[in-house]
């Protein structure tokens, strides 16, 4: 019975917990075992190194560096002895340390051999996460930029960030320190917000309320012209929701979008129903963890469907991206890049190509349709609408000299005079190439016009930076 016992939970320990025990940010073991050996560059897409490991004397042999500091933190991670690995450091981790066969060129050297290591290619440039960092500057906040054709990720940075080199150190007392001083940081710099923090989208939810209005055909360019005016009141309830500043707006979708009208957006998520609303945020991802090539990811949220039955405030208010919905940059980033790309979301990706030492490509990427989110006219008529918000509305600070640009903004309001900055967007517009999502938090007062004054420059610079790196 002993044995029995025994045998049963070695294989509850080996097989149905082996995934959540590799994965544990606090199991160490893989690092204890290849903290030592050789291991492979993490290197951008244009050639800048942002890892590797140099030759040390003591206790190790070998000593993980981080060139760039903490411009790639979040993407990198760190490879350190007391903090686990974190970011592509864990993610692609037999890779870089020679432990897969397609790094080997036979089993024996697998097995007795030196490891022969990878280096793993990242699909970010260098200059458009730089031109990210030096845009939101000491600002907390977060950026992410896609090319919305394959998922490649241009830019992926949060303020505050942290430099790996410090856990990384094979000075472990000092790598300890570093590490509890970070954790004890309010700011929380170990944090990769951009895909592990969710927030109210505000009203850049509304391209997802739009798109879920037009493909249920309750809604289309030319119709409903939603009536004039500076308050909705839902049904069940006798408090209003008010436009930003009190003012009066209505009318079709197109002027909607453009003044980024929030009585006419809770009317429309009343009007297309709890089932449409829901149905379309999941399929542009909502509910779901994006498959992005990096640990720790996080889904967005928003409420089911059965939540809103006799409850039509909160339906009104999740329709212009308050109370019952919350995404991660990253997934606003996904939902311009569904739109730019017709309607169909790309996997998100970091990893561009694995070569081995000798220089050969052993591995690369293969762009992979994530989720539908919206048919191609729907998209297409999106487009219009966001294009129209650029050119004669909120985000006009977005627009790319001599490129036709789409967007839409937001301010998510926090309750305590602050409120979140957004926008999303890509460009050119009639040829997407690169998608943007940009959060600057907890920014004093509240008014549409926010996420255009604060959050629009930031990602214009980032978009004109990303097309400059990216071929049509």
């Amino acid at each position: 019975m002993l044995f029995g016992a025994l045998f049963v939970q070695l294989n509850v320990i080996q097989v149905l917990r082996a995934d959540s025990y590799n994965n544990n940010p606090n199991n160490t073991r893989a690092i204890v075992r290849d903290f030592s050996r050789p291991r492979g560059q993490i290197v951008t897409v244009d050639g800048t190194v942002v890892a590797r490991s140099v030759p040390a004397e003591g206790r190790f042999e070998r000593q993980r560096e981080y060139p760039e500091g903490e411009l790639f933190a979040g993407v990198t991670g760190h490879f350190s002895f007391i903090a686990g690995a974190d970011g592509v450091e864990r993610i692609y981790n037999d890779v870089l340390a020679g432990r897969t066969t397609e790094t080997a060129s036979d089993i024996g050297e697998l097995l007795l051999g030196e490891p022969r290591t990878a280096d793993v290619t990242l699909t970010i440039p260098i200059e458009v996460q730089r031109v990210a960092r030096d845009a939101l500057g000491a600002t907390r906040g977060s950026v992410v930029a896609l090319d919305p054709r394959d998922g490649s990720v241009l830019a992926l940075w949060s303020f505050p960030s942290y430099d790996p080199s410090l856990l990384s150190s094979i000075d472990i007392e000092a790598a300890q320190e570093a590490r509890d001083r970070l954790l004890a940081d309010e700011a929380k710099p170990l944090l990769p917000a951009s895909y592990r923090e969710t927030f109210f989208p505000g009203s850049t939810f509304k391209v997802v309320t739009a798109a879920a209005g037009l493909t249920s055909g309750g809604v289309t360019a030319d119709a409903p012209r939603y009536p004039s005016s500076s308050a909705y009141v839902p049904p069940l309830t006798t408090s209003p929701i008010n436009n930003f500043g009190g003012g009066a707006c209505g009318g079709a979708l197109f002027s909607i979008l453009e003044v980024s009208c929030n009585t006419a957006f809770a009317q429309m998520g009343v009007d297309i129903g709890p089932g449409a609303l829901v149905s379309r945020a999941e399929a542009f991802g909502f509910n779901d963890v994006p498959p992005l090539d990096l640990p720790g990811v996080v889904p967005s949220p928003i409420a089911e469907t059965s939540s809103f039955d006799q409850n039509t405030p909160v339906l009104a208010q999740t329709a212009i991206g308050q109370n019952a919905v919350r995404s991660t940059p990253l997934q606003m980033a996904l939902v311009a890049a569904g739109v730019a790309n017709g309607g169909q979301v790309m996997t998100p990706h970091v990893m561009a190509e694995v070569r081995n030492d000798g220089g050969e490509v052993i591995d690369t990427f293969d762009p992979k349709v994530w989720t539908r989110a919206t048919s191609p006219e729907v998209a297409a008529t999106l487009t219009e609408a966001m294009t129209g918000v650029v050119e004669g509305g909120t985000a006009s600070r977005l627009a790319v000299p001599d490129v036709r640009t789409a967007g839409k903004t937001g301010t998510a309001q926090l309750g305590n005079g602050l409120s979140h900055a957004w926008i999303v967007g890509f460009a050119p517009a009639d040829a997407p190439r690169v998608a943007v999502a940009v959060i600057v938090e907890a920014q004093p007062g509240a008014s549409e016009q926010t996420g255009g004054r604060v959050a629009a420059p930031i990602a214009q610079a980032v978009l004109s930076a990303a097309l400059d790196a990216t071929a049509p």
